[in-house]
């Protein structure tokens, strides 16, 4: 159990921390079963177990994320995690995540700037023509400040929080080792995968506390939409009806600049975006702005990231995007960024093909090959697959909900209990997100007739002349490689054979804890035995005259009566354990 984690002392206090919130929010059967009460109480920190009366009447996925809530910043972002994850929960337990909110009161000044001022070199003031104390918004991990450049920029500056990544570090510590239990522990839990998703979120927790990996993103995405046109506006299919629009010159997606001569890991320095927030329509409005072109060209950056360039902003909220005079979209914020693969992207656009055109086989065998789980019925899959996809058969295009298809296509895998990999959940999550957004701007918003002309662009790049060649080319050097290194691998294994260190690794699903299990009975019986030896040999003695006594009786039979008596005792303790724990 969590014996094992005892070394980690200096986390109790959390742990405590994390086993009262878990007990006052309903889930104290999940402390029992996971040994967390034991092991506090062995360290004498109490637990309060009548504490979940008054939040009982609670529904199980607000009860979880209110408990999130409580415990802090980085359970908060977990949540947020598992909103993106919904091949593994029901819609209203993504309703629920949804609506973790990562805000928090901002941090003293005076600790602030210290770090501002061990991170920039000189004191702020030093550095800045203006800089805002009070800070434009402050989130769990950081807080963003206003300021102005020497030479007139506007800027924003955003600050890790002081202190804030042992807090972190330490919960995910707890976080690894609870969902060690948890998949080990419950059958239910072990379903959501506890320890996959807690490995994804440990990593895309820790990208995000480092600020020069998101300006590096940043520039990455800018790099990708240099020189980027809307193609429908230069042939005449989009038309404002505000004046000419200055798209000749500017950018028509913006993102900001990064000045690396102030950024590091815990702050970075960007150009400040003087536009309207995504979550402000009546100003989109009131701007003259026209919904239906942001709408058009927001979809359209998003899918030229995801399906060109394999590389694309994973979070696209209405607070992550702004709308900047002349119908332009600014995006802000790549803390949380997705990578697709070469081949990723060619199953994506296979699927998002077969849904729109409604090729079933298509979309099926793109499942297939995602979810990888060779002990599903995949004749059952594949017919479900197929009669939701033939349902939207004679459908307009631009009648279908893409995001919605995408969802009901997840909950499918959800009922046969397979999981998208992490990459693709996040993807998923994003189309869905983009296409609710567009619909909050343009309510007649047809993603799949936006997502069509690019998907069968990027087909048909994938499959032209020069495309097929370099593929091909590279088949070709890699069997030549593998070719060439074979005589060298079969003389390195017949060494290792000849000199008896040839090893065959074989790794069995679940067979540590069969080991574990056996182990355990095998130490059982090796007490039983010792215990009846103790009670024969002790019986022996008894009639044995002569020696030492104790109440008229010969002390060492005594001894080993009484050992006999408390190995047994050990021995049925922990027999009426283990048939409880299973």
């Amino acid at each position: 159990m969590l014996w094992q984690a005892i070394s980690a002392v200096r986390d109790l206090g959390r742990l405590h921390d994390i086993a009262s919130v878990l007990i006052r929010y309903g889930f104290g059967d999940l402390v029992r079963r996971m040994g967390l009460a034991n092991l506090l109480e062995r360290t004498g920190l109490a637990l309060h177990w009548n504490e979940a009366q008054e939040l009982a009447h609670l529904e199980p996925p607000a009860r979880v994320r209110r408990a999130l809530e409580e415990l802090g910043p980085t359970f908060v972002k977990l949540g947020q995690m598992l909103a993106t994850r919904i091949d593994l929960f029901e819609p209203e337990w993504i309703t629920e995540f949804g609506k973790l909110q990562d805000s928090t009161p901002a941090a003293p000044w005076a600790d602030v700037r210290q770090q501002l001022c061990e991170d920039l070199g000189a004191p702020p003031e030093a550095i800045f023509a203006a800089f805002d104390p009070e800070p434009l918004a402050a989130a769990s991990i950081a807080q963003v400040h206003r300021a102005r450049l020497e030479d007139g920029s506007e800027v924003v500056v955003k600050v890790r929080r002081p202190g804030i990544r042992p807090v972190i570090e330490a919960d995910l510590r707890w976080l690894a080792r609870l969902a060690e239990l948890a998949e080990r522990e419950s059958q239910d839990l072990r379903s959501f995968r506890p320890q996959e998703v807690v490995r994804q979120f440990t990593q895309s927790l820790r990208r995000e506390l480092d600020f020069a990996g998101e300006c590096r993103n940043a520039e990455h995405i800018a790099e990708n939409f240099s020189g980027y046109t809307d193609k429908d506006e230069l042939t005449g299919d989009i038309t404002a009806e505000a004046t000419p629009e200055p798209s000749a010159v500017l950018p028509i997606i913006v993102i900001p600049r990064v000045y690396w001569q102030w950024t590091g890991e815990r702050v970075c320095v960007q150009e400040f975006m003087a536009g309207i927030s995504g979550r402000k329509l009546a100003e989109v409005d009131q701007a003259g702005l026209d919904r239906k072109i942001l709408a058009r060209r927001g979809a359209r950056a998003v899918l030229k990231m995801i399906v060109e360039d394999g590389f694309f902003h994973a979070d696209p909220h209405p607070g992550n995007v702004f709308y900047l005079p002349g119908n332009r979209i600014a995006f802000i914020d790549f803390g949380m960024v997705g990578r697709l693969t070469e081949e990723r992207r060619d199953q994506l656009i296979r699927l998002l093909l077969g849904l729109v055109k409604q090729e079933p086989r298509r979309v099926a065998e793109v499942m297939l090959d995602w979810t990888g789980d060779s002990a599903m019925d995949e004749d059952s899959l594949l017919l479900e697959i197929q009669t939701f996809v033939q349902q939207y058969y004679g459908v307009a295009l631009k009648q279908l909900r893409l995001g919605a298809m995408l969802s009901d296509l997840v909950a499918i895998l959800r009922q046969h209990h397979l999981a998208l990999p992490p990459d693709l959940s996040l993807l998923i999550k994003a189309f869905i997100s983009l296409e609710g957004m567009g619909r909050e701007l343009d309510p007649d918003f047809d993603m799949a007739g936006e997502a069509m002309p690019l998907l069968e662009q990027a087909l048909r790049a994938r499959y032209a002349p020069t495309a097929l060649l370099q593929r091909g080319w590279r088949g070709v050097s890699e069997a030549l490689s593998l070719v060439a290194g074979l005589p060298r691998d079969v003389s390195r294994l017949l060494r290792a054979a000849r000199r008896g260190r040839l090893e065959i690794h074989i790794d069995v699903t679940h067979l540590k804890r069969v080991g574990n299990q056996i182990d355990s009975a095998a130490n059982r019986l090796v007490v039983g035995i010792v215990i009846a030896a103790l009670i024969i040999g002790s019986s022996i003695v008894m009639t044995v005259p002569g020696g030492p006594t104790l109440l008229g009786l010969p002390f060492f039979g005594l001894l080993g009566f009484t050992g006999a008596a408390i190995g047994s005792i050990w021995l049925l303790l922990s027999i009426w354990r283990s048939g409880g724990e299973e």
